[in-house]
């Protein structure tokens, strides 16, 4: 009985640690971003239950027609165009992320043109959708804005307080740190 509690902690605890490790990859992996407009966020990030379900899978800004709109990091235009009537613009960063910006009125850059971060890529028609994919998953845009990142699951000590959790930030610039 006790040698199977203890084969059950030690994989209990390989499990969380190789968990750990990955989030920590991950997390470390993608780029900081700058917010594409100076605006208010009208509408944060949702996440769908499932691929066809309903949600809101980026950050919607307040912005009014005509508002520049900035490349949030650097990389290349890998789309510049009309979707079903509506203009959009997406841009491939490293690490496989990429960011989408729309509905626009006018389009500034083509197709297969390198941007550098703060270059305008067009003009708002009204309220801005940004939305950011890594590996083909929208995932929440705020935490590469440099907004607080909590990773989880996390070992926490068995008597006493319990910390709160770290958060990562994204210098001014830079690259998301590493995680230790």
């Amino acid at each position: 009985m006790r040698t199977l509690l203890t084969r059950s902690l030690l994989a209990a605890f390989v499990a969380t640690v190789a968990l750990l490790v990955a989030t920590a990859s991950f997390a470390s992996a993608l780029p900081c971003l700058s917010p594409p407009v100076p605006a208010g966020i009208s509408a944060p990030f949702q996440a769908p239950a499932c691929t066809w379900c309903p949600g809101h899978r980026g950050l919607q800004y307040a912005t009014a027609p005509g508002t520049a709109v900035r490349s949030a990091g650097p990389g290349t235009v890998t789309f510049a165009g009309s979707v079903a009537g509506t203009v959009w613009i997406t841009v491939a960063h490293d690490d496989g992320v990429l960011t989408s910006y729309g509905p626009l009125r006018q389009v500034l850059v083509r197709r297969g043109a390198a941007v550098s971060a703060g270059v305008v890529l067009g003009t708002t028609v009204g309220p801005l959708h940004f939305g950011v994919r890594v590996g083909g998953e929208y995932v929440d845009p705020a935490p590469l804005l440099g907004q607080p990142v909590h990773l989880v699951p996390r070992l926490v000590p068995l008597v006493g307080r319990i910390p709160p959790p770290p958060a990562l930030r994204c210098p001014a610039g830079g690259t998301r740190p590493a995680v230790r």
